[in-house]
């Protein structure tokens, strides 16, 4: 009697270990997260503190926003990260493919801040300054109030959605300088602009360690502004970017449930922790 009575009520207990075993041992759902450089501190903390853990696991990569893209179109990463607007052309290539345009999400905003060593006494530049500069126009400090010191110029890969947004915007499509070094990501930026006192470079707002970012002005009659939450919003700092998701079909299942979140005010929560700004202010 006293055998029976454990069995049944041992039963449904044992069940539950049952199903929590057969739970634990469904393989988890992976998805690829490929692209932008400068959003894969963001990405990878996404996914760190995205709830739903037990059902998903992520692959996070950087390698540019190009590389993402192309990534999108052959079909190898779930989600595209781009720091840049997807051209006319990878729009034509997705809806070959697919018969569907891809889908874009702004999931963040930036400030892509001009950096130079923490030593450089220039605390402000104006944008067609900063054009001279990374053209080749201006090579010496002193020709914008600091020493007298050659401009040593850092800049992306041309396969950086960085890159590309700065050429077209910043130096409103003229060609970098022969001169400058182009690096792989923007860390490597950062730490080589830390360590070279003569040195300039540009990046996302949130890699601000150990380097300087300048005020910029829109003009030489304009207040030059730092890059932050107040000035990029409200778009007194010149130099602002959405930062993107890209999909090459609409989400279902978890990658929906993932962008979903990453959108949700939990999501844009870790936007502000890492240093960079909401899509809409909160």
């Amino acid at each position: 009697m006293i055998m029976t009575r454990f069995v049944r009520r041992s039963f449904p207990f044992i069940l539950v270990i049952a199903f929590t075993a057969i739970a634990l041992a469904l393989p988890k759902e992976r998805i690829t997260i490929k692209g932008s450089d400068t959003m894969v501190i963001l990405v990878q903390r996404w996914t760190e503190a995205y709830p739903d853990e037990t059902a998903t696991e992520f692959q996070v990569t950087g390698g540019g926003s190009g590389t993402g893209i192309a990534a999108l179109i052959n079909g190898t990463t779930n989600i595209c990260a781009s720091s840049r607007p997807i051209k006319k052309d990878e729009v034509a290539q997705l809806l070959k493919k697919y018969g569907y345009k891809g889908l874009e999400i702004r999931v963040a905003m930036d400030g892509l801040a001009i950096y130079v060593h923490t030593s450089n006494p220039v605390k402000q530049l104006t944008m067609s300054q900063v054009k001279d500069i990374f053209t080749g126009k201006i090579t010496n400090w002193r020709q914008v109030g600091g020493s007298d010191k050659p401009i040593l110029l850092y800049s992306r890969e041309n396969n950086s959605g960085t890159y590309e947004f700065f050429k077209d915007f910043v130096l409103e499509k003229k060609d970098f300088a022969a001169s400058a070094q182009h690096m792989a990501g923007t860390a490597a930026l950062i730490n080589a602009v830390s360590k070279d006192p003569n040195s300039i470079g540009f990046g996302g707002a949130a890699y601000s360690k150990n380097v300087k970012a300048l005020a910029i002005a829109r003009d030489a009659s304009s207040s030059a502004v730092v890059p932050n939450g107040t000035t990029i919003h409200n778009g007194s700092y010149p130099i602002a970017r959405f930062l993107y998701f890209y999909l090459s079909q609409k989400p279902a299942g978890n990658v929906k449930k993932f962008v979903d979140w990453v959108i949700s005010n939990a999501g844009q929560k870790v936007v502000s922790e890492v240093g960079y700004y909401p899509v809409k202010r909160r």
